[in-house]
């Protein structure tokens, strides 16, 4: 009975404890990303930048991530209008499919997508590239070498998200309507010219701007956690692969976080 009481007391304990870990783990991680962050602001006060590794950084993150945008993008669109055209046939807005297709695209469902989807790719890619070159030691003899490393190696990583996201959430937004329009050719007829004034006539500023805005603040929050977790890394090859997926979930279930904040400022902004 006392054996199996101080075993009750034992597990308890161990559950407290992993649980106050896991707490101040994540404290840790949040303080690092905003020292990080601080640190990202006092450099781009500071010139000169280095544009030749950003355009190189760019090619990496951006351009080849072309593909999975063009696949991603299409299937948005098509996924959707076939998902929502049985029921606005069945309460008579056919006509309205473009239009809702084109909000729904823009405001949320392509900012939102390609920026989570992309977390993957870019935050574990850049999490694993600079945590090889932490265990590597290359971060250390650029140190030694009075190199800043920082700004060689993470303030262009973070810019090049920056300026990727963006681009590559209006490219995705552009194939998500070809996606929805191809849908509805096959399934109404509708002509390019119908379905691009439908659109048109439906979407305001408010409807574009704030959903392609927040993903600078995305391509930040990517470009700062795989740099944090990369630049941070130990414990050789394996602390390699556990920065680069801790470096994805983490960018990730921020995107989703923030998009929340988002939301609601977009409509204090523009409440209609």
């Amino acid at each position: 009975m006392a054996d199996r009481d101080l075993s009750k007391q034992t597990t308890t304990s161990a559950g407290e404890t992993r649980s106050l870990s896991e707490r101040a783990g994540a404290l840790v991680l949040l303080g690092g990303l905003w020292r990080f962050s601080i640190r990202f602001v006092k450099t781009l006060a500071r010139p000169p930048y280095e544009f030749r590794e950003i355009v190189r950084q760019l090619y990496a993150t951006g351009y080849r991530s072309l593909s999975l945008v063009t696949v991603v993008g299409i299937v948005i669109g098509a996924v959707l209008t076939m998902q929502s055209r049985p029921t606005m046939i069945k309460f008579g807005a056919e006509a309205f499919i473009p239009a809702m297709v084109a909000i729904s695209v823009m405001r949320e469902l392509s900012p939102v997508l390609i920026s989570v989807i992309l977390a993957g790719r870019m935050g574990a890619g850049i999490g694993a590239e600079l945590g090889s070159m932490r265990v590597g030691e290359q971060i250390d003899a650029m140190e030694v070498a009075a190199l800043d490393p920082f700004k060689l190696l993470v303030f262009t990583r973070v810019v090049a998200c920056m300026i990727a996201l963006p681009i590559l959430t209006i490219y995705a937004d552009f194939l998500a309507l070809g996606g929805s329009w191809l849908i509805e050719k096959v399934e109404s007829g509708m002509t390019i010219s119908h379905f691009i004034t439908s659109v048109v006539r439906s979407v305001e500023f408010y409807d574009y701007l704030p959903g392609v805005a927040k993903t600078i603040f995305f391509g930040f929050t990517i470009g700062i956690v795989g740099c944090y977790e990369g630049f941070n890394s130990t414990g050789g090859t394996e602390g390699v692969g556990k920065s680069a997926t801790d470096a994805a979930v983490t960018s990730s279930l921020l995107i989703i976080l923030l998009d929340v904040v988002f939301v609601k400022l977009t409509f204090m902004i523009w409440p209609s």
